[in-house]
This record gives structure tokens, C-alpha cells and sequence, in this order.
């Protein structure tokens, strides 16, 4: 199971992303959850403490590992395409409850363009989880299509596209299953997120694909409160973890 989650900002795709991954973990699977996010906060949905997330430096800015592996340097602008990488996970991986978390980063490409050896070594990371089969792979990604032009998640067995009940937010999902199709991703199915209520069940059953349709994650305070106190969700709320394990289901009868 390899899985890329995805949707605007703030539709609750670390939410979604956490609590598989610390169900899958239950379960006593292999679990590696990546924060492909530059905005990282997947680290403390999992249960790290925020001391915890904060010592952690992403892949993108261990300049010495991306200078080791590629070959890149200030003296020599020429580097490889494609750096060893399959032991970065297992080497810099952190363990909080039964999950390994692996934080990329972002790449400050400036007028470079997406060309660059950091970019490089996250793409040849990201690709090489697909040869990780003993493992659930959860890719929680960043806001927006932005990876899905430079094809950081083409490797994925499938995208989740997480939404909210409204029009701007379908429109997203429309977009990413367009753009997923164009780099060789053909299973893209939608989670829809702080639902209300019976209304905008009906709304999003009426604009969204039934078969692509996963399930729901209800509008919860309890969930607000665990990001307020920086804790896990999957610990405060026990509606979204039977909810996220019905989504998890129906992923694995899909």
C-alpha cells in the first residue's frame, strides 16, 4: 500500500495522513509516513512532541547528504540523476507509536528551476519507497498541485484526495485526477473532511464520484483541541479513528 494524500491547505490531509498510518501501525505493519509538506506538522499528528519535531532537519537540508550523494558541490555543477537512496529512510527515519516518520522538506529552487540536487534526492527518495514492498507507505503532501506538475508522487499505488463540502474544493479533486492521470496515475479517489452534517453529505455525494468516494471525516472539536494542544488526533477523538479505519477499509476492498 502506497498512498499519496493530497488536497488544499488546511482540508486535514495530516489528520487523514496520521491516523491511517497509526492504525495501520496497530495492525503490527511496517508503517514509514513521509511529511513531503514544507509546511511540516506531520510529526506532531503522529505523537511526536514539539521539541521532538523541532530537532528533527529535513532531507532537503542536510546540504552534506545531498552533496555526499549526488555529487553536487560548489565546485562542480554537474551531479548525478540517480543518487543511492534506499537506505535514507531506514537511516534518518524517526519512531513515535509503532510509526517511521521521514520529513523531505521543501526545495528553495529560486531561479533555478525544479532541476536541482536537492530536488533530485527527494524525487529518487520518493521513488524508491515504491520498492519498499513490506511497507504501508503514506505520503502526507503539500498544499496545491505544485508536486503533481514536477511528478514527486508518480510512484504511488494511488492518490487521496481530501476535500471539503464546497465547490472550490471539488474542483481541486477534479484537477489533481486530471493532472495525476497525465504522470501515469490512474486510481485517484477523494476523502471528504469536516463534514457537518446529512446537507453536506448530500452535496458532496452529488459532486463527487460514488465509486471514488471513500468516506467521511465529520467536523470535530476534538480534533481542533489535539491541534491546539499539539497532541495526536488519533488519541483525542475516537469518531475520526472509526471513521478513518472505515475509510481504510474500503481502501484495501477497493
Amino acid at each position: 500500500m502506497k498512498v499519496a494524500i493530497t488536497g488544499k491547505g488546511g482540508v486535514g490531509k495530516t489528520t487523514l495522513s496520521a491516523t491511517l498510518a497509526r492504525l495501520y501501525a496497530e495492525e503490527g505493519r511496517q508503517v514509514l509516513a513521509v511529511d513531503v509538506d514544507p509546511d511540516a506538522n506531520l510529526g506532531l499528528a503522529l505523537g511526536f512532541s514539539m521539541e521532538e519535531v523541532n530537532s528533527i532537519v529535513p532531507i532537503s537540508k542536510m546540504r552534506k547528504l545531498v552533496e555526499e550523494r549526488t555529487g553536487a558541490n560548489e565546485a562542480n555543477k554537474f551531479f548525478k540523476l540517480n543518487p543511492q537512496v534506499s537506505d535514507i529512510p531506514d537511516t534518518y527515519a524517526r519512531d513515535c507509536n509503532g510509526v517511521k516518520l521521514l520529513v523531505m522538506g521543501t526545495v528553495d529552487v529560486g531561479g533555478s528551476g525544479c532541476v536541482c540536487p536537492e530536488h533530485v534526492m527527494i524525487k529518487s527518495i520518493l521513488a524508491s519507497l515504491t520498492y519498499r514492498k513490506d511497507d504501508v507507505v503514506i505520503m502526507d503532501m503539500e498544499a496545491g498541485l505544485e508536486h503533481l506538475a514536477r511528478g514527486t508522487a508518480s510512484h504511488m499505488d494511488q492518490f487521496i484526495v481530501v476535500v471539503e463540502p464546497g465547490a472550490r474544493s471539488i474542483q481541486t479533486y477534479e484537477n489533481v485526477k486530471r493532472l495525476a492521470a497525465d504522470i501515469g496515475v490512474t486510481k485517484v479517489n477523494v476523502v471528504a473532511s469536516k463534514v457537518r452534517g446529512p446537507e453536506d453529505e448530500v452535496f458532496l455525494r452529488a459532486h463527487l464520484p460514488e465509486d471514488a468516494l471513500l468516506g467521511f471525516i465529520s467536523y470535530s472539536p476534538e480534533i481542533i483541541d489535539a491541534d491546539r494542544n499539539g497532541e495526536s488526533p488519533f488519541d483525542y477523538s475516537t469518531q475520526l479513528v472509526e471513521e478513518v479505519r472505515r475509510i481504510k477499509q474500503r481502501m484495501e476492498n477497493d
